[in-house]
């Protein structure tokens, strides 16, 4: 067993999508290994409502979109319009998703009340801010994931004190069972008791 992924099992737009992306500049964009983790455990949770906290340019949403069912809904929030465009180019015709050009620090605030079967935080707030808030609105059986865990060539100084206090920080939560994942670049998969 090997752990590459065959580009015919990719989802229709993340070609495209990538490499709009790489023109863009735009280097956050979450590895194939952790999209495809993505879209399993999206496939876990049917008639599910989701929610992706750093949108970017819709790579990971590509995978999430492909991993939901017809009765899902994804929430994508991101604050930087010209990345979101790209999402919004080739994947905004999709009933099933909402594109969001916001702060996801304001978004959470404005939307504390709204529940969540599966949480993706690819972004500061939902992973290093607002982690409470983030959480309360994951329902009981809910997925949590984060990525970039491991540390990262794009990390600024004093980023590795920072991921390791979150990863303590998980580890003595009550309402969260979780699994570090030393694999692509690093992954916490949670689950709300």
């Amino acid at each position: 067993m090997n752990q590459s992924i065959n580009e015919a099992d990719y989802p229709a737009s993340y070609l495209t999508i990538d490499a709009e992306t790489k023109q863009s500049g735009f280097t956050m964009a979450s590895d194939v290994l952790t999209c495809s983790l993505l879209r399993t455990l999206a496939a876990a949770k049917p008639s599910g409502d989701f929610l992706e906290l750093g949108t970017g340019t819709g790579l990971s949403t590509a995978w999430i979109l492909d991993g939901i069912d017809a009765a899902s809904q994804l929430t994508s929030v991101d604050n930087a319009a010209d990345f979101l465009s790209i999402a919004q180019n080739h994947l905004g015709n999709d009933p099933r998703l909402r594109l969001v050009e916001a702060d996801a620090e304001q978004w959470l605030l404005e939307n504390k009340d709204a529940t969540f079967d599966y949480i993706f935080a690819d972004t500061w707030h939902g992973k290093y801010f607002s982690l409470d808030e983030t959480l309360k609105m994951l329902k009981p059986g809910g997925l949590y994931i984060i990525d970039d865990m491991l540390p990262q060539p794009n990390w600024p100084e004093g980023h590795a004190e920072k991921a390791d206090k979150l990863v303590a920080d998980l580890e003595t939560r009550q309402d969260l069972r979780i699994t570090k994942q030393q694999w692509a670049t690093g992954i916490i998969v949670g689950v709300k008791r």
